[in-house]
């Protein structure tokens, strides 16, 4: 059943990564010299949580949020566009970036930009429909403005109880709502927020964390609040004795953790619009965080936007094109991909080996019918995009209507286009499209006695009535 929309509340930001390698220092100073730049841009602040929250629900967001009229007020407008039903709000002044230069997997230096904050004034007819026909709210805070609207905040305070409203906040912005369902600091804001003196050390323990929470519970008459704790997950409370401690998955050093609390926040806000308890909607955002950041932060999170079908593959254009720009190889793989068994993963790992970027062309639901007949496929479009780009040999998906993928093909001219060795060379009809542009076709060893339509059979078989032996 599709639910009602969540809708997030905030300030939005245009964040540039440019991404190069450092090889040497330079001459006259101790300070790395970065090459081969690349530059990459996102909409940060409230417009990621909207963008991860769209990615998460497979739903278009709605954001309520102030863009400005200058270049970078209209680049973010593009951004946004592809991923929440943006109800803007007016800004003065410049629209605020934040340009992160990175090399080897590391943030180099941050520069800062912009000075654009809301325009006070009475909120026009199109925000005061958002924010009634919403499912939930999620306030995301970034301290220049929009959080802080009294017109906003008094239409949050007449929406029914049944509407959860989490709030994210910031150090330099608006005092919570109070009532709200959830709110999600991290350690540095539970600490400020709370008035306590730094932990001692640089340390926080899961009883300061406790004792912040609690004392935030009572102040902000919060249902819950879950102090975000990086690497050591979160901790819930409700103003009760015991908290609620939801440890987080290990990862690897070097992990991009920039957006993860924004990653959080819209995974709660999610779960709590869909029935969740509130230890389950921490639970579910904590788990959610650390796949984000496992999957390379917001540039690798957003780069495999798979999850949403056709629209997303925009994006996948864009990590092609980024390929292309530092004269990477292009490998392209298509198929059904329906029931993803072992054979499907040591073709996609062979392929990827062959470049530097491995494209896999999906065929839609209604081109696997084509070609397989009724009931396939078993597994839907937007599942299937979603499992595919969770592998780590696969870098992008693309979703294709037809029954074979040469319009798609001619489109994207991947350098090499790669099968599976259980084809013979005449069955693939795209082989003439890929070598009109100067590709090359390859077909790549395949596991014998792995099929999608032998597993559909057998698991039909083992059914009651199905004409075999009850597994």
């Amino acid at each position: 059943m599709r639910r009602g929309p969540l809708v997030v509340i905030g300030d939005t930001l245009l964040d540039i990564d440019l991404v190069g390698t450092i090889d040497r220092l330079c001459p006259d100073g101790p300070v790395p010299v970065i090459e081969d730049v690349r530059e990459h841009a996102r909409a940060g602040g409230a417009g990621l949580v909207a963008t991860l929250a769209t990615r998460l629900a497979g739903q278009k967001a709605v954001l309520i949020t102030a863009l400005g009229d200058d270049r970078y007020g209209e680049r973010l407008r593009e951004l946004l566009g592809r991923y929440a039903d943006v109800v803007p709000m007016r800004l003065r002044g410049e629209t605020a970036r934040k340009t992160r230069v990175r090399a080897a997997g590391r943030s180099v230096v941050r520069i800062d930009e912009g000075d654009g904050r809301l325009v006070a004034g009475a909120v026009d007819e199109a925000v005061v429909a958002a924010v009634g026909a919403a499912a939930a709210v999620l306030v995301a805070d970034y301290g220049r403005g929009v959080a802080g609207h009294r017109g906003l905040r008094r239409l949050l305070t007449e929406l029914p109880p049944g509407v959860p409203i989490v709030y994210d906040p910031h150090p330099r912005g608006a005092t919570p709502l109070r009532g709200a369902r959830l709110v999600t600091p991290n350690r540095a804001e539970a600490r400020a927020f709370a008035r306590a003196r730094p932990a001692g050390g640089g340390s926080y323990s899961l009883g300061q964390a406790a004792a912040d929470a609690r004392a935030l519970v009572s102040r902000w008459r919060a249902a819950g609040v879950a102090v975000t704790l990086g690497e050591g997950g979160a901790l819930l409370s409700v103003g009760e004795d015991i908290p609620f401690v939801v440890p987080a998955p290990a990862l690897g050093d070097g992990m991009d953790a920039c957006g993860a609390g924004d990653c959080f926040a819209a995974a709660a806000a999610l779960a709590l619009r869909d029935g969740c308890l509130l230890t389950e909607a921490v639970t579910e955002a904590v788990h959610s965080a650390s796949a984000f950041v496992a999957s390379g932060g917001p540039r690798g999170a957003l780069a495999r936007t798979a999850d949403l079908g056709h629209e997303a593959g925009r994006d996948a254009w864009d990590v092609v094109r980024a390929v292309r720009e530092r004269g990477g190889k292009i490998v392209a793989a298509g198929g059904c991909f329906d029931l993803l068994h072992a054979g499907h993963v040591s073709l996609l790992c062979q392929a990827r080996a062959l470049g530097d970027c491995l494209v896999v062309c999906l065929n839609s639901d209604a081109s696997v019918r084509s070609l397989k007949g009724a009931g396939r496929p078993v597994v839907g479009e937007e599942d299937r995009a979603q499992v595919l780009a969770a592998l780590d040999s696969v870098d992008a998906v693309l979703i294709f209507a037809d029954r074979a993928p040469g319009r798609l093909i001619e489109r994207l001219r991947p350098d090499v286009w790669v099968k599976g060795g259980d084809y013979a060379p005449a069955d693939l009809v795209e082989a003439e499209t890929v070598r009109r542009y100067g590709g090359e076709v390859v077909l790549v060893p395949y596991l014998d006695g792995r099929s999608t339509s032998r597993l559909v059979e057998r698991t039909r078989m083992s059914e009651p009535g199905g004409g075999g032996e009850a597994a």
